[in-house]
């Protein structure tokens, strides 16, 4: 392995290789982007100005929106330009901060609507209680505790990605860096890494995902019992 050369930088495939349908996804996707970016904007900016707003649903909805923004914003731009570009081609640590980003965004994202699903069935099962449940100092630890399990679950990832030996093929089959394509490149043994990937990240997807099913089951429960 010492006297292989490290990859330096890797070539982004992209959806297609089909020239005739490279102007139609670009303003597709440029169209969906913009709709995304100033949809998720005018929520957060409505939020901000009224302060009748300024409540615990309300709260994690701006927090929703801001990641929906950030999230699309890691892959979309890159995958633009790759439509207009016949190769795109990225660095290894611009590569690994994408890989970060989208995990860090998207498991933050899993997480908050768990949190969002637990607000709703405070509100709902208990109305009485709901203002000193959900205050503001449980509403930030909430929000602090999302975005910081989802930093510290990226990080892992990009970390033991970063550790990895590339000196082979550098053609990504994706339109951005994400852990398996790049795993598929690697040199040295990934059992370590597809390990955490299956569980740690299973379960930051599944965990979230009981939790929000549970809650609203719970909700239905008790509206059709009362």
């Amino acid at each position: 392995m010492e006297n292989q050369t490290e990859v330096g930088e890797f070539i982004l495939l992209g959806l297609t290789n089909l020239q005739e349908l490279q102007c139609f996804l670009f303003t597709l996707f440029l169209l969906l982007y913009m709709a995304s970016v100033l949809g998720n904007g005018a929520i957060m900016a409505v939020v901000l100005a009224e302060p009748r707003l300024h409540t615990p649903m309300h709260f994690f909805l701006g927090n929703l929106s801001c990641l929906d923004i950030c999230y699309s914003t890691v892959t979309m731009p890159k995958m633009l330009a790759g439509f207009l570009l016949k190769h795109q081609i990225i660095s290894f640590t611009s590569c690994l901060v994408q890989l970060h980003f989208f995990h860090f965004l998207g498991s933050s994202e899993a997480v908050l609507l768990a949190v969002m699903a637990y607000d709703r069935y405070v509100a709902i099962c208990n109305p009485l209680r709901y203002r000193l449940v959900m205050s503001t100092q449980v509403c930030l630890l909430l929000a602090a505790a999302t975005w910081s399990s989802g930093f510290l679950h990226a990080l892992m990832h990009t970390v033991m990605t970063s550790q990895l030996h590339f000196c082979g093929p550098n053609h990504v089959h994706h339109f951005f860096c994400d852990i398996k394509p790049l795993l598929s490149l690697a040199c040295s043994s990934t059992r370590l890494n597809l390990s955490l990937l299956n569980i740690i990240t299973g379960g930051i997807v599944i965990g979230p995902f009981i939790l929000t099913l549970l809650s609203y089951l719970y909700v239905i429960y008790f509206l059709l019992t009362e």
